[in-house]
């Protein structure tokens, strides 16, 4: 949500800062702008595109060493040119480019009116930057003492990036509840929202914490509290690589991302399980482990997608582990004033691993003395770094808004975690412990082989790509993947769809039942298999149209639906990982066949940055 991306070197600012912008664009936005320092501040801003924004600047100033480029997706302010990003003070001195929220942005702009301050825009970010030049011109402060002052009094959650003519060399950045990375490299500096815009230039980068301050002046790098202590950035190195970022000959990104999951899902648990010798190691619970072995609640706290992999978590652990389980929503969890108890264990899923609401729940178990256990995908993002234990996910880069691999990669560690607590507390037999690790060993030649089904799918996108409304069912495990196919469907084809547990059908959505309603189920050949095919004849008795995800060879929900799409067999609990990836062709066929832009899906943002 939000994108940032700014340089201070030797180079031309210009051309790396539009290229960071474009690598950005997966974030979600609605306008864009660059600043660009060269004796003047000159700002260029447009809403739309990052096409737009460079049309827009052919033929102006663009020279400088040091610049800032920013793509704006609204909270404050409808999108338009003038409340687009970077914004001005009083004097045209300072600009600002800021993802987040500024809380008290509105007694702040009332006092500054008072003192004779004009406001261009509707934003809340315009307020910070006035506030920073008042104290600037007030106190006769340097510029990141003014920064630093300012922050003190505001409150909300920022990433921030500043500007100014009266200090030419140098370049600001801040950050407190949304994410500043750092790229190091010879004799220059960039700073970005995430690591994409910089992959190319340095491998070497420095995550800002909360409540930190960078001030990158004449090629020195200096990191400071608000409180003004010195700290000593740790400087890391990307494992991300330039080609990850590259649509590698597909259409779209999303298509990409949905044929890397054979890969993805291997590289989520290579070196974690041993099948021969009945062992699996999750390097991530270190310490912890016996308290999460040992917990009598484990709570899962996540947004969209991610409460989707949530929720297949508590099937597995409470099916294999025997311990309760809650699955929260995040945006929800604090606001109910929940109970946490200290030997509690709360599961905090997130893909970028900066999602607000998340990080949020995180901070407030932590505060009641819960064990924190982390399954995120970016590394050094902000929930990894909050938790106590955890695991990476091994996905790779995921530049599609609709999250794919991300699900399947997070559903595969759970999985792993689910298998540990199990073989550790006893409540597993070794001989079905080991026949689930040698499943789950050949799950990414299953969904090597799901993939197969695409010309399939495609063909049944055709017939349903009109459709006003679908409905998805599923029982046990696979009612969390009906739930998330409807997602994936609304996200990027903007069909109105809702999954349901199977059995739920006869309690109000049967209702909506007609000759117009297409109907997907998840009916493999586990568990609840005769209980799904009832419910598949109830819905052909009301003239419904059946899309049933069938194990290979079931030729009896064959009879009775409209279309059959076959995935492998494999275990009842590791359906999921399969069955998944026909939905995700589908709605993905379905949104290319009625002209929906894939990978930028309106109005989402790719990580929830704000609350």
């Amino acid at each position: 949500m939000c994108g940032i991306v700014a340089y201070i070197g030797k180079q031309d600012a210009y051309p790396i800062i539009i290229k960071g912008l474009q690598r950005l664009e997966y974030r979600g936005y609605d306008s864009a702008g660059v600043a660009l320092l060269n004796g003047t501040l000159n700002v260029y801003k447009k809403a739309g595109k990052v096409s737009d924004l460079a049309e827009f600047v052919k033929g102006k100033n663009i020279k400088g060493h040091v610049g800032m480029g920013h793509t704006r997706w609204a909270t404050h302010g409808e999108p338009n040119d003038r409340n687009a990003h970077p914004h001005f003070s009083q004097s045209r001195d300072f600009a600002i480019i800021h993802n987040g929220i500024i809380e008290n942005y509105a007694s702040i702009k009332a006092e500054l009116v008072k003192q004779g301050h004009v406001f261009e825009s509707d934003t809340d970010t315009e307020v910070l930057i006035h506030l920073i030049e008042e104290i600037y011109n007030k106190a006769g402060v340097p510029l990141e003492e003014a920064v630093r002052l300012a922050l003190g009094e505001v409150v909300g959650a920022y990433a921030i990036v500043i500007l100014s003519s009266s200090e030419p060399d140098k370049l600001i950045a801040a950050r407190k509840g949304s994410p500043i990375v750092v790229g190091i490299g010879k004799d220059e500096y960039f700073v970005a929202s995430d690591a994409t815009p910089i992959v190319e230039y340095t491998k070497n980068v420095a995550y800002l914490n909360d409540g930190e301050v960078a001030v990158i002046d004449q090629g020195k790098l200096t990191v400071k509290t608000i409180g003004n202590e010195i700290k000593i950035p740790f400087v890391q190195e990307l494992e991300l690589k330039l080609e990850a970022l590259e649509k590698g000959g597909f259409e779209h990104f999303m298509l990409k991302e949905i044929y890397e999951q054979p890969r993805s899902i291997a590289d989520s648990m290579r070196g974690r399980f041993d099948s021969r010798a009945g062992r699996i190691k999750l390097g991530g619970l270190r310490e912890f482990e016996q308290r999460i072995v040992n917990a009598k609640r484990i709570m899962i706290a996540a947004c969209g997608t991610s409460w989707h992999a949530g929720l297949v978590a508590e099937y597995l652990i409470e099916d294999l582990a025997r311990i309760p389980v809650e699955v929260e929503y995040a945006s929800e969890f604090r606001y109910r004033n929940p109970i946490i108890y200290e030997d509690d264990v709360l599961i905090a899923i997130s893909q970028s691993g900066e999602t607000a609401d998340t990080l949020a729940a995180v901070e407030l178990a932590k505060s009641k003395g819960a064990t924190i256990f982390g399954v995120c995908n970016v590394v050094g993002s902000s929930i990894p770094r909050a938790t106590h234990a955890g695991s990476y996910t091994h996905a790779g880069p995921e530049i599609g808004v609709a999250s794919t691999k991300a699900f399947t990669a997070q559903v595969t560690v759970l999985t792993l975690l689910a298998l540990q607590l199990a073989h550790k507390r006893g409540t597993l037999s070794e001989s079905r412990f080991r026949q689930v690790l040698n499943e789950l060993e050949s799950i990414p030649a299953k969904v090597e082989r799901a993939l197969t089904s695409n010309e399939k799918v495609r063909a049944i996108a055709e017939r349903y790509k009109d459709a006003r409304n679908f409905l998805y069912l599923g029982r046990g495990y696979g009612f969390p993947v009906a739930l998330e196919g409807a997602l994936k469907l609304k996200e990027i084809s903007y069909i109105h769809a809702e999954g349901y547990p199977a059995a739920e059908m006869k309690h109000g959505p049967i209702a909506l039942i007609d000759d117009e309603m297409p109907v997907v189920v998840i009916a493999t050949k586990h568990g609840s298999y005769e209980k799904v095919v009832s419910n598949i004849q109830e819905v052909k008795a009301r003239k419904g149209k059946i899309i049933a995800i069938v194990t290979e060879g079931d030729e009896a929900v064959k009879e009775m639906a409209d279309y059959v799409i076959e995935i492998p067999e494999t275990d009842e609990i590791l359906v999921p990982l399969v069955s998944v990836i026909p939905l995700q062709l589908l709605a993905y066929h379905i949104a290319v066949m009625r002209g929906c832009n894939v990978d930028q899906p309106r109005n989402l943002a790719k990580s929830v940055t704000v609350e």
